[in-house]
């Protein structure tokens, strides 16, 4: 089933409510006429008796998914896009909808697994963020670890500057890019397509990669 933005923003609404605040139910008596409540009923998603709604396992699963979105569109604004995050509410609001089929996982690997959004909130763990921490470290390690001429594929991007996110950014060092270390001494110079790039070490070691 397609969730409209609508039925979105309920279930991200309830599971702050259920599953952070630790209500039991909420009361929907001022969404008694709303549409998007039935769907939700109709296709398993929540749960309605009288005035009072709650999630069903089906609907914790797709609310949660629905909040790591929303937390994952802050910390985007936020830290790429340098919006304040007094700010980024709104706007992450709509973007939020757009990150499905992976893109959130993209999002998330690009920022470096984020666990609190820009306002200290929790996100919520993904199936990406699972595999970066479970992988052995001979996997997944700095780009300045690797040996001359090694390939490998850019994992996340891990850093609290937003300049050297930026640089990096804009020289193609993206989540799921094949990079190949060409020089360690004395810059890094790395390969990303046909472009070659020589950084200092500080630069190079925010780039975390897997080995290929």
């Amino acid at each position: 089933m397609h969730l409209t933005d609508r039925m979105e923003e309920i279930l991200e609404t309830l599971w702050i409510e259920l599953m952070e605040h630790k209500h039991k139910s909420c009361d929907m008596s001022l969404l008694r006429d709303d549409e998007s409540i039935g769907q939700l009923e109709k296709n398993g998603f929540v749960k309605t008796k009288e005035s009072k709604i709650t999630l069903t396992r089906k609907g914790e699963e797709e609310s949660k998914n629905c909040v790591r979105r929303h937390r994952l569109a802050e910390r985007l604004f936020v830290d790429i896009f340098d919006i304040k995050k007094q700010k980024a509410h709104d706007p992450s609001c709509k973007f939020e909808h757009l990150l499905h089929k992976g893109l959130d996982e993209s999002v998330c690997a690009l920022l470096g697994h984020p666990k609190r959004c820009p306002h200290g909130k929790p996100i919520p763990e993904g199936k990406c963020c699972k595999r970066a921490w479970s992988a052995p470290k001979k996997v997944i390690m700095r780009l300045s670890d690797l040996k001359p001429k090694q390939k490998a594929m850019i994992s996340y991007l891990h850093t609290n500057d937003k300049d050297a996110l930026q640089k990096l950014i804009a020289m193609g060092a993206l989540p799921k890019a094949d990079i190949r270390l060409l020089q360690k001494f004395p810059s890094i110079v790395f390969q990303i397509g046909k472009s070659q790039f020589a950084v200092d070490k500080e630069l190079a070691s925010n780039i975390y990669v897997r080995l290929l």
